[in-house]
């Protein structure tokens, strides 16, 4: 007896029956090893295990600079601080300058200004080596610099900063400053005017809106819309053809008055806290920043930021005779 089923004789004289079409079998023929199922996902639309591992994933969007890219700015300043610290303190052991005490050195424009200048100068070249291995990107190309756009521009960014300065005078002569300000002493030290000119033209606007404009400001604007598109639920905008983030309105307003603030609060020091410069400074750096957001170049505010501090420095020699007449400031 065999227990093996019956095999039913082909007849020859009977027609075939219709063959099924291959759309009949949407996971592949019976029998088929799976092996040999086809490997485009968009075969499978009914395999969720299948379209899983053959779907790429898509590459995550970072917004940059974001918060985080902020904080580790603050650490790079905070070890510069400490190497100009040890840098001074050396310079002083040598006597350089004739300068032995820190007393003598506070009253020396070559230990005031040289310090901040090596400050800036150390962290930004801890900036161009560390930024770079996060962003995957040049650093300049990460802040978003863009100086084409500031060279094609460069009238209209002189004629911003030539607008700053006319507010400067009507807030001068609306509101007048106190006399003999930790800013007016400075000036009177010797050999201090032309070097404060160069530094106020150069150095001084380069890093202060690197740090306000280039890391503090896209940060704020990037959290603002974070927290919207979390409150609402809402996706992420898309980054623009640079990889750069777009902002909403409402987080560019916020973020340009955040990062004002403590711009105006930094310099306040210098104009002894007086309401005229406070509010002068408030206004100039959303200036400086409505020119960032509105041109994308961070390079531009820069330009703004240059010339509106040459227009004052020339007006200060002018009136000064060359800078040989200080209490005519």
């Amino acid at each position: 007896m065999s227990y093996l089923p019956e095999e039913t004789p082909i007849d020859p004289e009977q027609p075939a029956g219709p063959i099924a079409p291959a759309s009949a079998f949407p996971h592949g023929l019976p029998g088929t090893a799976p092996e040999l199922m086809p490997q485009d996902p968009s075969v499978l639309p009914d395999l969720p295990l299948f379209r899983d591992y053959l779907t790429p994933e898509p590459e995550p969007q970072e917004r940059i600079p974001h918060f985080g890219h902020v904080g580790i700015l603050i650490l790079l300043c905070l070890g510069s601080l400490f190497s100009t610290s040890l840098l001074a303190r050396s310079a002083l052991y040598f006597h350089l300058f004739g300068i032995s005490t820190i007393q003598q050195a506070l009253g020396d424009i070559h230990y005031t200004l040289g310090s901040e200048g090596l400050f800036y100068l150390i962290t930004f070249g801890c900036s161009l080596i560390v930024f770079p291995i996060l962003w995957r990107k040049g650093f300049f190309a990460g802040i978003h610099w863009r100086s084409d756009v500031a060279l094609r521009l460069r009238g209209a960014l002189i004629s911003a900063a030539m607008v700053c300065f006319l507010l400067a005078l009507l807030n001068g002569w609306l509101i007048p400053s106190p006399s003999d300000t930790p800013i007016d002493r400075l000036f009177r030290m010797p050999g201090a005017a032309w070097i404060l000119f160069a530094f106020g033209v150069t150095l001084a606007p380069f890093f202060e809106e690197l740090g306000f404009r280039g890391f503090l400001l896209p940060a704020l604007c990037t959290a603002c819309d974070w927290t919207m598109e979390h409150t609402a639920g809402k996706l992420p905008r898309p980054l623009d053809a640079d990889g750069h983030p777009q902002w909403s309105l409402p987080a560019m307003a916020i973020g340009s008055l955040l990062t004002s603030l403590p711009f105006a609060l930094m310099h306040a020091d210098q104009t002894g806290y007086a309401v005229g410069p406070f509010l002068l400074l408030l206004t100039v750096s959303l200036v400086l920043c409505i020119t960032r957001l509105a041109t994308r170049s961070l390079a531009a505010s820069v330009l703004v930021h240059a010339s509106y501090n040459f227009f004052l420095f020339a007006l200060m020699m002018v009136g000064t005779h060359g800078f040989r007449h200080l209490e005519h400031m």
